[in-house]
Parts: C-alpha cells; sequence; structure tokens
C-alpha cells in the first residue's frame, strides 16, 4: 500500500534536508517500543531500527529518533528484514523531559510537533504547579503548547477554575473537554489542521487516549475509567503512536506522567510575569532577595505576585541550573543537541521568529 507522505507532515524543508542523500529513503517514525520502530514510507508500513553507527555516535538519549521524527532509510520496506535508521533529519521541535535516575540525561517525547494539547483533568488531578512544568517544556520545544481541561462536566466551579489556569497560562489556548456532551472536540479539531502535529501529554488517567479515539472516529486506544478511591488514572497508553485523522490533522499518543522532571525548559516563556518584573528591578544582577529596588520582592509584599508561583518559579529553576553551565550555556548544548548543526539551529529560529 503506497502512502502520500505530506498527508504525514513531510514538508518542504525536509525534502531538502533529504536530497543530500540520494540513495537513501525518507520516512516518519510512527512507533516506538524500546529499539524497535515503526515507519512509514511512501510505501507503506515497515518495521525498523537503529544503525550500529548512530548507535556509537550517540552521546545522550536524545540523540535517538523519536515518534514524529523524519529519518533516511537504507531501504523502502521490510521485506527483507528490518529498514536500518541511517540518518535523523534536523527537527523543527523537539518535546523533551529529564530521564529517570540521577544523571543529566534527556528522554525524548515527540519530535517535529505543532501543537502540544497539555492535559489536565478538573477533578483531584487539577494542579497548577504541575502545568507550569509542562508548559516550561513545552515553550522550549519550539512547539505552541495547548491547555485541555478535560472531564469539565465532573467540576462544580469551572469559571473559578479556569481563571486560575489563565493566570499561568499566559498566550496560551484554553480548550474545556467533556467526554460526556462532546464539549470542546471541534475546537482541538480546527487546530489539527491537514499536515500539521499534535501531541497530547499528561498524567495517567485525564482522558488522552479518550480524547484521540474521539477525534479518530473510533476506539482505537484503550481507556480505563479513574479509580475510585484516589481519583486517580491508570496507565493505558504503553508507548508512543502517531496516528492520521479523518480531517488530515496527526496526533502522537503519549504515555501518562506521574512525575515531569525538567531536561530543558523555557521559564521566561511561561513565568512571563515575573520576567517582566525582573527587568522593573533597580540592579541588573538582581537575586531578587533583600536588594534594594527589587519589583519581585514588591510585588510579593504587595500580592501582586503569589507566593506560591514565585516558589515554584524558583524550584523550576534550580532544577535547570545543573553542571554549574549558565542558561545561555544550557540553551545552546540543548539547541546543538536536539535540533542538529548549528546552521540548522539558525534556520529553526528564524522559523520560530517569524511564526510568532
Amino acid at each position: 500500500m503506497s502512502l502520500n507522505l505530506t498527508d504525514y507532515g513531510l514538508t518542504t524543508h525536509f525534502q531538502q534536508a533529504a536530497e543530500n542523500f540520494p540513495d537513501l529513503f525518507i520516512a516518519r517514525i510512527s512507533g516506538q517500543q524500546r529499539q524497535q520502530y515503526r515507519v512509514l514510507t511512501a510505501h507503506g508500513e515497515a518495521a525498523a531500527e537503529v544503525s550500529g553507527k548512530l548507535v556509537f555516535q550517540a552521546t545522550d538519549p536524545t540523540d535517538f529518533p523519536a515518534v514524529g521524527d523524519w529519518v533516511l532509510l537504507d531501504r523502502a520496506d521490510d521485506q527483507h528484514g528490518n529498514a536500518i535508521i541511517q540518518q535523523i533529519l534536523p527537527r523543527t521541535s523537539a518535546l523533551a523531559r529529564q530521564a529517570a535516575g540521577n544523571e543529566s540525561k534527556g528522554q525524548m517525547i515527540a519530535a517535529n510537533i505543532d501543537q502540544i494539547f497539555i492535559c489536565m483533568s478538573l477533578n483531584a488531578d487539577f494542579n497548577l504547579r504541575r502545568l507550569e512544568r509542562y508548559l516550561t517544556i513545552a515553550w522550549d520545544s519550539q512547539a505552541q503548547p495547548v491547555v485541555v481541561l478535560t472531564k469539565a462536566d465532573l467540576c462544580d466551579d469551572l469559571a473559578d477554575k479556569i481563571a486560575q489556569v489563565a493566570a499561568i497560562s499566559i498566550g496560551v489556548d484554553i480548550i474545556t473537554c467533556s467526554s460526556e456532551n462532546g464539549q470542546g472536540f471541534s475546537e482541538i479539531q480546527q487546530a489539527l489542521s491537514a499536515g500539521t502535529t499534535g501531541a497530547f501529554i499528561g498524567s495517567s488517567g485525564v482522558g488522552k487516549s479518550t480524547l484521540i479515539n474521539r477525534l479518530l472516529g473510533q476506539d482505537k486506544l484503550a481507556t480505563k475509567a479513574i479509580r475510585a478511591d484516589d481519583a486517580k488514572g491508570r496507565h493505558t497508553t504503553t508507548h508512543r503512536e502517531l496516528f492520521l485523522l479523518p480531517d488530515g490533522g496527526l496526533v502522537i499518543d503519549t504515555p501518562g506522567m506521574r512525575e515531569l522532571q525538567i531536561y530543558t525548559g523555557d521559564l521566561d516563556r511561561t513565568f512571563t510575569d515575573i520576567a517582566t518584573l525582573a527587568t522593573q528591578c533597580k540592579f541588573n544582577d538582581c537575586q531578587h532577595q533583600s536588594e534594594p529596588g527589587c519589583a519581585v520582592q514588591a510585588a510579593l509584599a504587595s500580592g501582586e505576585l503569589a507566593p506560591e508561583r514565585w516558589a515554584s518559579y524558583q524550584k523550576l529553576q534550580h532544577e535547570m541550573a545543573y553542571d554549574g553551565l549558565n542558561s545561555r550555556q544550557l540553551e545552546n548544548e540543548k539547541l546543538n543537541r536536539m535540533f542538529g548543526s548549528r546552521g540548522a539551529v539558525k534556520d529553526l529560529r528564524k522559523r520560530v521568529k517569524k511564526r510568532h
């Protein structure tokens, strides 16, 4: 079965990058389970694995392919054994988290995505500090975050909850959803135009799989009810997978995350209010402690800035300042590792600047 890869998000950016390797075949990663991949080529779906050269050159888990990546293969199908992934084409966006353990290594969640739908339910899962974490990695990915508040039919104070989310989600659209009455699904569909890719992330049991089933028009993903004793969700999605929607958009389903550790993040976009206050301090090197003329401390004293939000900012800032690197060094290292060469990074920044 042949596939039109344009339907799966193939753009001139990736086509031009692939032209440098005329003997290889372009494909998109559609699924991953450990070191095994499913890829989409012009000839259909195939199984694939990473070449020994890529394994040898990898210095971080983010150097390996992820769902959403465009890659180059040694063959267009798997009729004579698994296809071998020889190259990962430069990414236009990359969503990553801190890998489990004490080492400062990343774990790719999804690549080459246009929107990140951060799902949070309006029951016991509602947690503004966790949402700030998700927003921090989402803004850093170069994709556009969207907050999706699920299970609106179970919420008695919807307007208040939306107001709380809006206060910390500056520049982000908020969509409220309910699987009971279909509220919000049309707004998500409109955001996923043909050829664009959205990733759904959030804790277990917030309704990601239910949302995607609704978008697909069929119960393709397993779902489970939340536990009655603590309202916490159960893991249903066990691996990342890319789906083509009937209306032409694409979605990536991801496993629920109990804990989200920051690998790299954009605090200035998540905490725009604090970043703005910091520019109003009397001294450029203000540490926002006891310095005279500190606008941040003044905002805390007046109630303009909530202590909980300031504490959250400080905690995330501390997490990100590892290995003695300053913020500029961290940013350069992350961009080079996750997006490719210096030229690819410059090209990425130009596209992002034009988009925003």
